[in-house]
């Protein structure tokens, strides 16, 4: 049952590893306990196919990265007021499915109705495991690769692989069925990253399925405080240097962030957004003053709204860099109804995505008798 209503996109196709009938499994689930009862409800929380590679497949119809009133006019540059912690935690590591790993901390007990982020999950996927063919609706993931390959394919002939530093933007939209497996590394090691499950704005929530894959080549990479702090601009602006634009629907800015021993950094970000850090490696300061903490890695550090930077640092004395990745978003004004992989504004509209994935149906029509080449491996 509690793998029915996870964030996770690994919770959400967990029993697919042990049977090829989930969904089926689910409906008649349903008629034995209300869906009502599995809905998870936020209200307003503005706190063999021919295969060809991912990339855009319609029109970007996504709202502004840069808001317009990022820039004040009469504010000097220099002059930001860092955001206080507002709370951090170690994300616990689980074990999800068939032999994955998971660091979940956005879309648990401890951080939840933090618009427009739906879970944030930090993976392990051991060799021999994977995520087979399951759907989405309403939403976006953001999968960034720290280690290994993970290849895709989707119902519309989507087809290519993600290595170590490259990013898969997926807005769902209106409803798509995809497989995400990694690779078997020579090595034997495991694919690590993470994934980031963005809600998409309710009149987004029926387009066009879109991917957009990033390479780790078409990310700009700066230095500063001199040299001893690297940012990787994934998406969003930072020291007067632009990401690669139209990625996600919902405006999400996602910086990769390494501070040396003794480094120091400042990020602007927009005003109202909501933000947070995750540390993978080192330990590292955040804020300023008194309200300076140092956080160790694996945790979610979560920053109040007030306030335009974020402030880290790391001591001279420590002997590793930190890192993490700092994320920040548009908050949503809407009502949040999620069951498993379908996000939507109320239940009826959850109602109707499992009898249209069911019946084929508004987005899911290319889903009847599909299964993926890269799946198959997983079907018992």
């Amino acid at each position: 049952m509690k793998l029915l209503i996870s964030y996770s996109i690994i919770s959400a196709v967990a029993i697919l590893f042990y049977s090829s009938s989930f969904w089926s499994q689910l409906t008649s689930l349903l008629h034995q306990t209300p869906l009502a009862s599995f809905l998870s409800t936020t209200q307003n929380p503005s706190n063999g196919p021919s295969r060809r590679a991912s990339s855009n497949s319609t029109s970007f119809f996504g709202l502004p990265l840069v808001p317009p009133t990022f820039f004040a006019p009469n504010k000097p540059r220099n002059m930001t007021v860092p955001r206080a912690i507002r709370q951090a935690f170690l994300a616990i590591e689980q074990s999800e499915g068939a032999g994955a790993r998971v660091r979940r901390s956005i879309g648990t007990p401890k951080l939840r109705n933090f618009s427009p982020f739906l879970m944030l999950d930090h993976f392990s996927v051991a060799p021999g495991a994977g995520f087979p063919d399951h759907p989405h609706r309403g939403q976006e993931t953001i999968t960034y690769l720290l280690n290994g390959a993970v290849d895709h394919e989707d119902f519309a002939g989507n087809a290519g692989t993600i290595e170590a530093g490259d990013l898969q933007f997926m807005t769902a939209g209106r409803g798509i069925m995809h497989a995400e497996m990694p690779r078997q590394n020579p090595d034997g090691s495991a694919n690590v990253g993470m994934q980031l499950w963005v809600d998409l704005p309710e009149k987004l929530k029926t387009c066009e399925p879109r991917y957009r894959d990033l390479r780790a080549a078409e990310i700009p990479t700066i230095k500063v405080d001199d040299g001893n702090v690297t940012i990787k601009i994934i998406s969003g602006q930072s020291h007067g240097t632009d990401s690669v634009q139209e990625l996600a629907y919902t405006p999400v800015w996602i910086f990769d962030i390494t501070i040396a021993p003794g480094g120091k950094v400042t990020q602007p970000l927009p005003v109202g957004w909501n933000a947070f850090a995750y540390t993978l490696a080192g330990s590292t300061a955040f804020g300023v003053g008194k309200d300076q903490t140092t956080v160790g890695q694996y945790h979610n550090v979560v920053f109040e709204q007030k306030g335009d930077s974020v402030s880290a640092e790391v001591a001279k004395e420590a002997n590793e860099n930190g890192q993490f990745i700092l994320v920040a978003g548009l908050p949503l004004d809407q009502k949040v109804v999620q069951y498993g992989p379908f996000v939507l504004n109320t239940q009826e509209e959850v109602y109707q995505a499992m009898l249209d994935y069911q019946s084929h149906q508004n987005g899911f029509e290319r889903a009847k008798g599909w299964q993926s080449e890269i799946g198959k491996s997983m079907v018992h």
